[in-house]
């Protein structure tokens, strides 16, 4: 009896560490949108370099994804993750000073630190909690979702009455991030049998499937990380507040938190996921076509638009565990739709922006991401059903030790 109390009581724990990690690996991102003009302003910066805000934290997911299963492997899980929160912390630490160098390299950090949590959290749950996907996916989503739409909506107000302006309001995350770290404090005790589970496959390259969940966690992450850069702006330019525009961004991810809350029941009852993704990813082509034919009915189109994309996010999230085969399997495709998945996703905000100066209107990059949502709701098709087999054998079973 004992022994049962203490696991759940340790499982309970776990959940937390996992949820408020969750909560920060999209808040210090989100908050910069709404700010972009302030910061370009202040530091005289090009539209294409102060872009690169959000461009390059996605840029570091990409090339540190596919590293992170053997890099957790070698150190273990839980030890890398906790590693990864306190260069997370010292990335947003970093941006509260005012210099453009501290600025982007702390954006450099929090990208790294971001990407570590982001591949590890679906191979986790898949470990420790099999039968509870789902939910837990659902759960670390909504944290997530929540935490940003928070930062996106209160970002310009901070900017407006704290000391510092709007380093106070990029740097203010810090404090998130160190309730992160000391929570997760007590997991660098566990035993490192998270690196067997994470590393017993490949890449699974020549998987089709695992190219569609790739090709939807892309396709979906390029919408979102638009939105959060450009939607502002898009508003602004239609004659609203910067204020507005932030709190118009804040009830796109409110409402995409709401609906990432409906997703597990609609996964329970479905047999596969590839009705619901596609259903989805249809609401977001409506929700950029309207945009594209009504740009005045702003604040409808962004309730749409957050209805898909929450649904979006918990589904893209739970195919990498859902279409595994084990945990392994997990760590290797979370590895992979991650890395390519956000290339794809980095080349969003950039490709929007030059159409935008290319065509002197909003009319072409919208249409652009019609285009997207099409494509997402064709590859939910694939990506909602089947289980990603290994294509190779599995890595050998000795890592080496940092020292060897």
């Amino acid at each position: 009896m004992e022994n049962t109390s203490a696991r759940r009581s340790g499982q309970a724990l776990l959940v937390w560490g996992l949820l408020v990690v969750a909560a920060n690996l999209r808040a210090s991102l989100t908050g910069v949108g709404p700010l972009l003009d302030q910061v370009q302003a202040d530091l005289g910066l090009a539209p294409a370099v102060a872009g690169l805000l959000n461009t390059l934290p996605l840029l570091t997911f990409v090339v540190l994804s596919p590293l992170v299963p053997q890099l957790a492997a070698r150190w273990g899980a839980e030890q890398l993750l906790g590693g990864a929160l306190v260069v997370l912390t010292l990335g947003i630490a970093l941006r509260w000073v005012p210099a453009a160098a501290c600025l982007f390299g702390g954006t450099v950090l929090i990208g790294a630190g971001i990407a570590v949590g982001n591949v590890l959290l679906p191979s986790l749950i898949k470990r420790d909690f099999p039968t509870r996907v789902g939910l837990l996916t659902s759960a670390y989503a909504t944290v997530m979702g929540g935490v940003a739409a928070v930062a996106s909506g209160v970002a310009v107000p901070i900017s407006e009455v704290a000391p510092g302006g709007w380093y106070t309001a990029l740097g203010c995350w810090v404090l998130l991030a160190l309730v992160a770290v000391l929570l997760w404090l007590p997991r660098l005790r566990a035993p490192r049998r998270a690196a067997q589970a994470i590393r017993g496959h490949r890449l699974p390259w020549g998987s089709g499937l695992a190219w569609a969940v790739t090709a939807f966690m892309g396709l979906q992450s390029l919408g979102f990380y638009v939105v959060v850069t450009w939607l502002p702006q898009v508003f602004q330019d239609s004659g609203m507040s910067a204020a507005g525009a932030g709190w118009l961004l804040f009830l796109f991810q409110a409402v995409a938190v709401l609906t990432s809350l409906a997703v597990p029941g609609a996964m329970r009852w479905a047999r596969n996921q590839r009705a619901l993704a596609a259903i989805c990813s249809a609401v977001m082509f409506l929700g950029y076509l309207g945009l594209f034919v009504a740009p005045g009915m702003a604040l409808l189109w962004s309730v749409v638009l957050g209805l898909g994309g929450g649904a979006c996010l918990v589904l893209a999230l739970a195919f990498i565990s859902l279409r595994a085969l084990d945990a392994s399997m997990a760590g290797a495709l979370s590895a992979m739709a991650q890395s390519i998945g956000y290339l794809l996703a980095a080349a969003g905000p950039v490709v929007f922006g030059l159409l935008h100066t290319v065509s002197s209107g909003w009319q072409a990059p919208i249409l652009l991401m019609c285009v997207a949502a099409a494509g997402q709701t064709i590859v939910a098709l694939v990506a909602g059903a089947g289980t990603v087999r290994p294509a190779a054998g599995p890595v050998p079973d000795h890592v080496p030790s940092p020292g060897q």
